[in-house]
């Protein structure tokens, strides 16, 4: 079966809502992403492990044509990454950790004697837009990958999808924006549907009935939001209010608004997911004399090590579901090793979809990564814990609070 273990995101898309400038000291705890072992096929083989191997820059495949890029591996079978290293500077330190995450993953396989070599994974500089990953897609599929993986925000996943949607082949990209999913396009990273569901579902296993919650008006906020009520449809618990802003007046009004209702009592969880501001919230309803502790608070996994959210004293006992680190933490001195420096947490999401692309009885299968199989229900265990993707193309993860 699924079980509840752990699981964590960073590196939210869509949280650019109006930043606020009130803040407040204190002290708090924080979890980092997790990285369990290797990946493991829970359903489709007697839990197979898997772990990292030594990669250079091979011959590809001999049955295909020659591939455009940086390659690792010596296995029959072409896999494509698909990640912005070029164009944006924020955008290519990610990606960089992430690429650097699958050479890991890829050193794993190749000094693991039981695992086979079944990949060359070829990799493919996107640049930030869209139109650079529909066009590295493009060519991967000319090349003859069976595979795509990548590629990181939601627009470029949805070009790429495309792409491999119209040459029937599947695509595993890393957005955590759940709208760029559909069958066949599968999201490797925790989602909001997830993360809301664990939180509010720990918030009711505490006795908490009453929820509202304060969204921004953009599409981080949008699919939140979304989440959020279909949590308490699921749930069966009582949304007593939803309130938006996309400005500070905003939410100030807000504030003003909620306040009578927290006061009153008839609120005794109050949702705040958009990382940028939250401490603002907790200064203002903290100045509205509602008091700290009263209520819940439930946070989104994009808090997940935020400074300021861990400065902010209305915030103190809030909640947020994240990925145990062990994961990260095991990997970590592999990556340091080799590489230097400290990788974003995004590198476990990399090391795992290169793993599962090696996985013999995905790789092996006719077709190649059948959709059947990618979507057992029993799931894979990997750096972030265990996880399954969904027919219409979403994951769920096993998170921890």
């Amino acid at each position: 079966s699924f079980k509840e273990r752990a699981g964590f995101c960073i590196g939210r898309e869509g949280r650019g809502s109006a930043e606020m400038i009130f803040r407040v000291q204190t002290t708090a705890w924080t979890r980092r992403r997790a990285l369990l072992g290797g990946l493991s096929l829970l359903s489709l083989s007697a839990c197979s492990s898997f772990d990292f191997p030594s990669f250079g820059n091979p011959a590809p495949p001999s049955n295909g044509p020659l591939a455009q890029g940086q390659s690792f591996g010596t296995g029959p079978v072409r896999v494509a990454l698909l990640l912005p290293l070029s164009g944006d500077a924020s955008l290519s330190a990610v990606a960089l950790s992430m690429l650097n995450g699958a050479q890991l993953a890829m050193d794993f396989i190749a000094s693991n004697a039981q695992m086979a070599d079944n990949i060359t994974l070829v990799v493919k500089d996107t640049g930030p837009t869209a139109q650079g990953a529909a066009a590295a897609a493009s060519q991967a599929v000319q090349e003859g990958a069976s595979l795509i993986l990548g590629p990181l925000k939601a627009d470029q996943v949805n070009a790429a999808g495309g792409v491999a949607r119209s040459a029937g082949l599947p695509l595993i990209g890393f957005s955590n924006n759940s709208g760029a999913a559909q069958p066949g396009v599968f999201l490797l990273n925790v989602l909001p549907e997830s993360e809301v569901k664990r939180s509010m579902g720990y918030a009711k296993s505490q006795g908490r009935r009453a929820f509202a919650g304060i969204f921004p008006n953009n599409a981080f906020g949008q699919i939140q939001q979304a989440a959020f009520q279909q949590a308490a449809s699921d749930l069966g618990v009582r949304v007593v209010g939803t309130y938006n802003f996309g400005s500070e007046a905003e939410a100030r009004a807000v504030v003003t608004q909620i306040a009578p209702t927290l006061l009153a009592g008839q609120v005794d969880t109050l949702f705040l997911p958009d990382r940028a501001t939250a401490p603002s919230f907790g200064a203002l309803l903290g100045q509205a004399q509602v008091p700290a502790g009263g209520i819940l608070i439930v946070g989104s996994a994009d808090w997940n090590a935020d400074p300021s959210i861990l400065a902010t004293a209305f915030l103190n006992g809030a909640i947020y579901p994240a990925v145990d680190d062990r994961g990260y933490q095991a990997l970590l001195p592999l990556y340091q090793q080799k590489f230097g420096g400290t990788p974003h947490p995004l590198v476990t999401i990399a090391y795992t979809a290169v793993i599962l692309a090696n996985a013999a009885t995905l790789v092996n299968a006719q077709p190649r990564y059948d959709r059947a199989l990618l979507t057992s229900p029993g799931g894979f265990n990997g750096r972030d814990g265990v996880f399954r993707f969904l027919a219409d193309g979403r994951s769920e993860y096993a998170l921890v609070i």
